[in-house]
């Protein structure tokens, strides 16, 4: 056992911060004295006296032999993993490193279709060819869960030459399948199964929590510290057990897709949130269960509101006939529990305004305009918030009072919006090219409405969560643009397009 008081790193930044010293090195504000004053201002000095280099006591990330060695050994012991990589490029670049580590050119990769968008970088960088299975959908609440394992094995039965499965847990609702299904599948075949675990870094330190990624069979699981838990924004880890994943391919794909620069404050702020959740995690993880518990029952009270939760034992899934493959499973009104919808992270509040008559962005605006309560993302139908050990009873009660005046002062007779859309788009794009093929390929721009039925040569998205729509090398469909055109009107961001209008799309020529 590791003594999981210490933090190495954050404490040999704060010696070399504090010593007198003549810099001669980058950066170039040297320890705070070049910063621009309107900078200094806001942050003040002191945090720039710790903005430093690789120096000699401060080890190097790709190399690391000291006290980031020491720090990253810690954070594998406090997480559960045999090894981990702290990454300032935030969990972007460790599913691209994930991918480059185990695919080549033309390996192909089963992952699910609501992937974030770095999958699909991953993707471009690797040559892979993604086999592609529809995550499990309720069509009430417009809501994709996760890949099941059925469909995992199915996958493998037609692609035994995969070299990886790939899949995300929790998915930005805070569902979770049945991992661990998935895993002895997927070690039925030899071959590593890879997590998008970006909003689950928490899992580790509370019983009441889904179970960890590592736990539940993961082989590499890529998570996002400063999601959910205390470190600055971009600071993430990647974490591997077992012998499936080679370990110095991991390490040379990282130099790939990390700076040769990287944040000395953001590693040490993963030092310091690791040594938190070590020592006082589940305490910390107490009081937001709590937090959050109080407001699931409060807002769930409140008329022409709900709360996505875990469906009951029940479970009934219908096949549909008409998708491309591999079928997508659809929820039964009104039953539930199922192999996509195992556990909840009780700390993601997923609230359904649509009884309001309000669409989600509505909502949304309305709350942080009106009552200063900002979500984490909004869609068609629903709010999705995030509570963390960051919260205080204080936002909690803003919160309720927020949504009771919601309901109160701004419900409408009906809303107007064409539900299961995302079944729509979801189910249609057939892959064309390689994301990669495409992506080099000659391409060219034309007017959104004239893209029908032309191969899609840009990332396009929604965001956040950032799950791609249309990807590189997949043929574009009226559904596809209908989507994308409902989800502009009604508020939403799309991300990807050279075009931020996006009234025109870039295709392969």
């Amino acid at each position: 056992m590791l003594n999981q008081n210490q933090t190495p790193l954050l404490n040999a930044l704060k010696a070399n911060a504090a010593r007198p010293h003549a810099p001669f090195y980058t950066p170039g504000h040297k320890q705070g004295e070049g910063i621009s004053q309107p900078l200094a201002d806001l942050f003040g000095t002191k945090i720039f006296r710790a903005d430093l280099t690789e120096l000699a006591d401060l080890d190097n990330l790709f190399t690391p032999q000291g006290v980031i060695q020491e720090a990253q050994q810690l954070a594998a012991e406090a997480f559960g993993a045999s090894q981990t990589w702290f990454l300032v490029n935030g969990s972007t670049c460790g599913i691209e490193a994930a991918i480059l580590a185990t695919c080549g050119t033309g390996d192909k990769i089963i992952l699910p279709r609501n992937v974030h968008s770095s999958a699909i970088a991953g993707l471009i960088l690797s040559g892979a060819i993604p086999i592609f299975l529809n995550p499990e959908y309720d069509p009430v609440l417009d809501i994709a869960h996760s890949i099941t394992p059925s469909a995992v094995q199915f996958a493998l039965q037609q692609h035994p030459d995969a070299k990886a499965v790939l899949t995300v847990y929790p998915t930005y609702y805070g569902v979770c399948g049945d991992l661990s299904a998935i895993a002895n599948i997927t070690h039925q075949y030899n071959i590593p199964l890879l997590v998008d675990e970006a909003h689950g870094a928490h899992f580790a330190f509370h019983p009441e929590l889904p179970t960890p990624a590592l736990a539940a069979g993961a082989d590499l699981t890529v998570q996002s510290i400063h999601k959910v838990l205390g470190a600055i924004t971009q600071a993430s880890m990647l974490h591997v057990q077992g012998n499936r994943i080679d370990c110095d391919r991991i390490s040379k794909a990282l130099q790939l897709v990390q700076s040769t620069s990287p944040s000395y404050l953001l590693l040490a702020s993963l030092d310091a949130a690791r040594q938190q959740m070590a020592l006082y995690g589940k305490m910390l993880m107490s009081r937001t269960l709590q937090l959050a518990d109080e407001a699931r029952t409060k807002i769930s009270q409140i008329p022409g509101l709900s709360i996505l939760e875990i469906p009951s034992p029940a479970y009934k899934a219908e096949d549909s006939t008409v998708q491309r493959f591999p079928p997508l499973r659809r929820l039964s009104i009104g039953l539930g529990g199922s192999p996509g919808f195992v556990a909840l992270d009780k700390t993601r509040l997923t609230v359904t305004v649509s009884g309001l008559g309000l669409t989600g962005f509505e909502a949304d605006e309305i709350l942080d305009e009106k009552f200063a309560v900002t979500a984490e993302f909004a869609s068609l139908q629903h709010l999705t918030l995030i509570i963390s050990l960051g919260n205080t009873p204080a936002d909690i009660e803003q919160l309720v009072q927020g949504f009771t005046t919601l309901a109160k002062e701004y419900r409408r007779t009906n809303l107007n919006v064409k539900s299961h859309l995302w079944q729509d788009f979801v189910s249609t794009p057939a892959l064309h090219f390689s994301p990669r093929e495409a992506f080099f390929a000659v391409s060219e721009i034309l007017p959104l409405i004239q893209t029908s039925d032309r191969i899609c040569a840009e990332i396009i998205c929604p965001y956040p969560p950032g799950i791609p729509v249309l990807m590189p090398g997949e043929i574009i469909t009226k559904p596809v643009i209908d989507y994308l055109q409902q989800i502009q009107a009604m508020g939403g961001f799309i991300s990807g397009s050279a075009d931020t209008s996006l009234k025109t799309l870039k295709v392969v020529k």
